[in-house]
């Protein structure tokens, strides 16, 4: 007898570990960007509209074929056809792309977090230098959070080419995120199910005490009403639908076969078409309810330093003209300026190089996403802040709960194949193959703690998941539609839930999905043609800023193998089975 398939202990359990893993880090930090770049309030429209045609129907298509035939994605892909187990094989390599470096977010978690028990936060102000007269010459050219990120946390290299060595920091906490990833996966669905009640439910939790504060800030309603001001023309602009499909897609997890993985665990009759508009649904109001949250701090950072240089311009003034005390205020500066400079042109004209412009309008149009948003928008934000220690763990605390409970879903998508096959599973328990997954990654991640690190995750970050991805699912859809046949899955959904397929989820599966997904696709390639030489922002302690460089020919050649190690599985496994399947024909040929 075959042993039973674990299964989850509720169909809660199930949704929770779905919510758990598409809710994520890019809610928080690329969601609320995109609301700044594509025009505020109006980026909902295209956003909606996508969520409608591409991020429903192809999460509920992925959970279906999950639980239709009970495997991880190598094995749902091989019964569907022996041609397809590329796709798997292609999902379970981004995967592990992905595990590779995404847990290296929750070893800086873990270190922020750390530090955010220091009284005054290491990030709020600028150390010393070597002789004590005055502050830190990096420091005082950037800003204290900037100059705590770069140098402190990632002690960053000038350029991609000097990689350094390992910083041993950073490598404790990146084992330190494995370790917890381990103890989560330990057994399978049985610690997973219980883990994600916590990972999926706490970052809400955190999420609305820092609306209640963030609500409260001096200067919030600034940032509220300058996200959710709709700027209409942007609707013309492609690049908002564009960016809003990509957005839907990757927030959901296609492609992963994390989904697949998840749904394999379900009982066949469990209502998979609900659970898909359910997640989607929590999925999208979180990126929204996560941009009111950022915008609310946005509002207050902005508003903070805008009077804060207000108030250096005033005290300039004040100093330069012999000016009364209090005389100058924010109220009648400008026209206090036009007075000087009239009356004494010579003296203003000395003084005016000095004078700064200062713009709240400026302040909130400055767009930062990614790693740049959390670690130092946001420190930012919360040193300013009263009893900043207290907000400060919350906010790292919630960081780790999205990244760990993504981290679940993308362990599952390597380790299900895994264990699913009998020659390993045989060999291994289920804890021991978990263990070398989480070990393997987690000494090839030790590369993104060197001192070049930030640079390579980059890398990883930008290429190695984003066509493979778009190439996978595009071949999901049409393997579903077109080769293991529309009519005879939707028989086979009858037969498992009891339920008929609409002609909505028919058409957008057909039709309207894989479309988009070619769109998405022709895009993104035609993006990296013409975008010619590729570049990256590296970190010039000198200037205290980001400087642009142009990659250099290893890190090319990485690129290149990143994409097509992924993307060659599905062609290459295909090839492979067709040959193997002519040899044994030609090997059971009778003999003349």
């Amino acid at each position: 007898m075959e042993k039973a398939r674990p299964q989850w202990g509720n169909p809660l359990q199930f949704v929770f570990a779905c919510i758990s893993y598409a809710v994520g880090l890019g809610n928080v930090w690329r969601f609320p960007y995109l609301c700044q770049m594509y025009g505020g309030g109006s980026f909902l429209v295209p956003y909606i509209i996508m969520l409608i045609v591409e991020g429903m129907p192809l999460l509920y298509l992925e959970l279906a074929v999950g639980q239709r035939m009970r495997q991880g994605s190598i094995g749902a892909w091989r019964t569907i056809s022996p041609y397809l187990s590329g796709v798997g094989v292609a999902s379970v390599v981004v995967s592990f792309f992905l595990s590779m470096y995404y847990n290296v977010i929750n070893a800086w978690g873990f270190w922020y977090l750390f530090h955010s028990f220091q009284d005054p936060l290491p990030w709020s102000v600028c150390p010393l230098n070597s002789n004590h007269t005055g502050y830190d010459e990096e420091c005082e050219k950037a800003s204290s959070t900037q100059y705590f990120w770069y140098r402190k946390t990632l002690n960053i290299s000038p350029s991609i080419q000097e990689n350094g060595g390992v910083q041993w920091e950073p490598a404790l906490c990146l084992t330190l995120a494995w370790l917890m990833v381990y103890l989560c996966i330990l057994r399978g669905t049985e610690s997973t199910g219980k883990v994600v009640y916590f990972t999926a439910s706490m970052p809400y939790c955190v999420l609305i005490i820092y609306l209640v504060r963030g609500l409260t800030l001096h200067g919030a309603t600034n940032g509220l009403m300058y996200m959710f001001t709709p700027k209409m023309e942007q609707l013309a602009n492609p690049k908002a639908w564009i960016n809003a499909a990509t957005q839907i897609f990757f927030s959901l997890g296609l492609g992963f076969g994390s989904l697949i993985a998840f749904a394999s665990y379900n009982e066949p009759s469990n209502n998979c078409q609900k659970h898909a508009i359910i997640v989607s649904i929590i999925n999208s109001s979180t990126s929204i309810f996560a941009s009111i949250v950022t915008f609310s701090i946005y509002g207050f950072k902005a508003t903070f330093n805008y009077e804060n240089c207000l108030n250096k311009v005033i005290l300039l003034l004040t100093n330069s003209f012999d000016l009364e005390d209090g005389f100058l205020t924010v109220s009648n500066l400008e026209e206090v300026k036009n007075y000087l400079a009239s009356t004494y042109p010579n003296k203003y004209s000395e003084v005016f190089p000095h004078i700064r412009n200062c713009s709240l309008e400026s302040e909130l149009d400055t767009a930062v996403q990614g790693t740049g948003l959390a670690f130092i928008v946001y420190t930012e934000a919360i040193k300013n802040m009263e009893v900043s220690q207290l907000w400060s763990v919350l906010y790292f605390f919630m960081l780790l709960m999205l990244g760990i409970g993504s981290m679940l879903g993308n362990t599952a998508a390597i380790l299900t194949p895994l264990t699913d096959s009998k020659i390993i599973s045989s060999y291994l328990p289920k804890e021991a193959i978990s263990g070398l997954v989480c070990l393997i990654n987690c000494a090839v991640g030790m590369v993104f703690t060197m001192e070049a690190g930030n640079y390579w995750f980059d890398i990883f970050n930008d290429y190695a998941a984003t066509l493979s991805l778009l190439l996978i699912v595009l071949v999901e859809t049409i393997a579903v539609c077109y080769v293991y046949g529309l009519k005879r899955f939707e028989s086979d959904l009858r037969a498992m839930t009891g339920r008929t397929l609409s002609w909505y989820w028919k058409v957008m599966w057909a039709f309207v999905s894989p479309l988009l997904i070619v769109g998405l696709f022709i895009f993104y390639l035609s993006d990296y043609i013409l975008t010619g030489t590729l570049q990256y922002q590296a970190w010039d302690a000198t200037q205290g800023q980001l400087v642009t460089k142009d990659y250099p020919p290893h890190a090319l050649a990485v690129i290149g193998l990143l994409v097509a190690s992924s993307t060659m599985c599905i062609p290459l496994v295909a090839l492979g089975t067709f040959i193997r399947n002519r040899l044994k024909r030609g090997g059971s040929a009778p003999v003349a």
